[in-house]
């Protein structure tokens, strides 16, 4: 069943306590982490997420991550952070690292859905990116904390210094794309739509060994 966006956004999504190999990822990404696990057949694979409004505070991204390998680490052989540094200025990867754990790699997941090669290639510093699921949580995320939906003039303060909106579509949905443009229309900005499908994320799980 597909998880509720609400509740991955504010709750995340329980381990199911199925599979060898734990992944603890951010609420944002499990769509497509459970399409890969059932496209793949990969059952070693559990799915543990964190609240995507992480995405937003990414300071408390690092001592989450740290207690839920802890309380998780011996009902499982292995834990996998599907998380690249998401703003967390490095932390998260010396955490990882002092706790014998492998991530993502990659600033955020706006790389490694586009490749981490490519989007470092293209240095567009003055792009806003979403991704399938931040177009449907767009409001939740972007709108209503930045005070948009109480004071539109702010919008040239948080936004002027953009000319684009970038949606990175893991899918192809049309009503998606609809939202995304007016997304990109509601912050005054160019729309463009980048088909990225899931990226380095797919060749990373890939990667994980089912033994």
């Amino acid at each position: 069943m597909r998880p509720d966006d609400h509740s991955l956004t504010t709750s995340g999504l329980p381990a199911k306590g199925q599979g060898r190999v734990l992944l603890l990822a951010c609420g944002a990404l499990a769509h497509e982490i459970l399409a890969l696990k059932a496209t793949n057949g990969w059952d070693h694979l559990d799915l543990h997420c964190l609240p995507a409004i992480f995405h937003n505070t990414p300071d408390k991204i690092t001592p989450a991550i740290e207690a839920a390998v802890t309380k998780h680490r011996g009902a499982y052989d292995d834990i996998f952070v599907v998380y690249a540094d998401c703003g967390t200025g490095g932390q998260l990867l010396e955490k990882c690292k002092e706790l014998g754990v492998k991530m993502v790699e990659g600033p955020h997941c706006y790389s490694f859905f586009e490749g981490n090669d490519a989007f470092a290639a293209r240095e567009e510093v003055t792009a806003f990116y979403l991704t399938d699921f931040l177009v449907r949580q767009f409001d939740a995320f972007v709108w209503k904390p930045l005070g948009l939906d109480r004071h539109p003039e702010l919008r040239d303060m948080y936004f002027g210094n953009y000319e684009k909106l970038v949606y990175q579509a893991q899918t192809d949905n049309p009503a998606l794309t609809a939202k995304a443009k007016d997304c990109a229309a509601r912050l005054g900005l160019k729309f463009e739509r980048r088909a990225t499908g899931y990226g380095d994320l797919a060749t990373t799980l890939a990667a994980i060994p089912r033994t």
